[in-house]
């Protein structure tokens, strides 16, 4: 027999569904328009964005590279934030892919047994960050048609997001346990014990490499289509609940806080839009008459705690996994919080004079002028971008002389040890 506290969801839930469901069928053509665009985004944006992504990180995954990684990374990694060396593949491909590209890795790794429950909910707390191409190209040039924007988005973003990493370090540390498979302890050339790993760990997968190929589609298909269900839904869902009032009785304390913080309360609509989905939220924020930086503040809270359509996919994604899901969201709250705290300070500190204050979308022909003249920041990045390709050189030179030292030093290792045995 459940429990009252159990009950209580249960009817609470239920009474939700049924809601939504008859606003559905009052509304049936705003419903379906809101699905409609909710599948262009997934099909124009998000599937092509992150499919290569997942189906690369599996491959590395099962090659044995990420085993490799959490070898080398181990002394910056734990010292840091408390987790495995291999927490910095997640933090990497989070940073690449942007959400939900870490959960995904991280149910991996927890799964796997590479790292202990604990440390699952501290990685998952800081490396759900949003993608540079979402900041830097949607957000600013998109919405905000202002590249200097995307900038000071992205740092504050990034700066929120070590911040909460630093402080989950504390988290759990009572009542941690240890990983199942525990990394094994470093001891003298780190690169040889990251090449033993590597060949462990593929000799311990076993897969072929057109199995593992086909498996990484495979999955990575499966995931995408789970994102695609959670994108529709919730475009439908925060339509719903805007047509038959809802947000707008929602928006009233929301209201208070704002003049409260002297925020201007057009962007209440936009902040709450952003609470349930962050694309949404963010056009609408980019879009009112708001003072620039209190537009700044409410977009970097919202792409911060990322929307209740990122954390449905996040939660269906730690599905099989013993990751508790309310670490997750205590930290989208700080990373919130930090990263508006960051937009200010940054701001006031001079990054703001590089972005020409802008309270409505810019004219075409406009944008044609700023294209001839970029802003610093715009420079700054694009010297970033030319510099990329020498860097790929430079780190593809060093990673093959690597592996060929490696290679010749094992080859010798065996050599020595054959001989003995004669």
């Amino acid at each position: 027999m459940p429990g009252s506290p159990q009950r209580t969801t249960t009817v609470l839930f239920a009474i939700i569904v049924v809601f939504l469901t008859l606003s559905l069928v009052l509304y049936p053509k705003e419903g379906f328009e809101a699905g409609i665009a909710g599948l262009k985004l997934f099909w124009d944006v998000v599937f092509p964005s992150l499919l290569p992504f997942f189906i690369l990180s599996e491959i590395m995954l099962g090659v044995g590279v990420v085993h490799a990684l959490g070898i080398l990374l181990e002394p910056l990694m734990r010292p840091l934030f408390s987790v495995p060396g291999v927490g910095a593949f997640a933090l990497s491909m989070g940073l690449a892919a942007g959400y939900p590209m870490d959960a995904v890795i991280t149910a991996k790794f927890r799964k796997s047994k590479m790292c202990s429950r604990v440390e699952g909910e501290r990685l998952l707390a800081f490396t759900n960050t949003a993608d540079p191409y979402f900041l830097l190209g949607a957000v600013a040039v998109g919405m905000f048609r202002n590249a200097g924007i995307g900038m000071l988005l992205l740092i504050a973003h990034y700066i929120g997001a070590f911040l909460v990493g630093i402080l989950f370090k504390l988290y759990g540390r009572g009542t941690q346990e240890k990983a199942e498979a525990a990394p094994p302890v470093i001891r003298g050339n780190l690169f040889t014990r990251a090449y033993q790993e590597l060949l462990r760990a593929r000799q311990e997968d076993g897969r072929p490499i057109s199995q593992l190929l086909g498996d990484a589609v495979n999955d990575s298909i499966k995931t995408l289509l789970m994102i695609c269900g959670f994108i529709i839904f919730f475009a439908v869902i925060i339509k719903v609940l805007t047509l038959s009032g809802i947000i707008p009785l929602l928006a009233l304390p929301v209201m208070a806080l704002f003049k409260l913080i002297g925020i201007d309360v057009s962007l209440v609509q936009p902040f709450l839009a952003g609470i349930f989905e962050i694309d949404i939220g963010a056009a609408q924020a980019a879009a009112t008459d708001a003072v620039l930086i209190q537009q700044l503040i409410v977009v970097s809270f919202i792409v911060a705690w990322s929307g209740l359509s990122v954390h449905a996919q996040i939660a269906s994604v730690l599905t099989g996994t013993d990751i508790r899901f309310s670490p997750y969201l205590v930290a989208r709250v700080l990373h919130g919080i930090f990263a508006a705290i960051a937009t200010v300070v940054l701001y006031n500190w001079g990054v703001g004079q590089t972005i020409a204050t802008v309270s409505a979308p810019v004219a075409p022909s406009t944008l044609a002028v700023a294209a001839a003249e970029p802003t610093t920041a715009a420079r700054w990045l694009a010297s970033l971008y030319a510099l990329k390709n020498w860097f790929l050189l430079i780190g593809g030179i060093t990673l093959f002389s690597v592996a060929l030292y490696l290679s010749r030093r094992m080859k010798i290792v065996v050599f020595k040890t054959r001989m003995n045995n004669k």
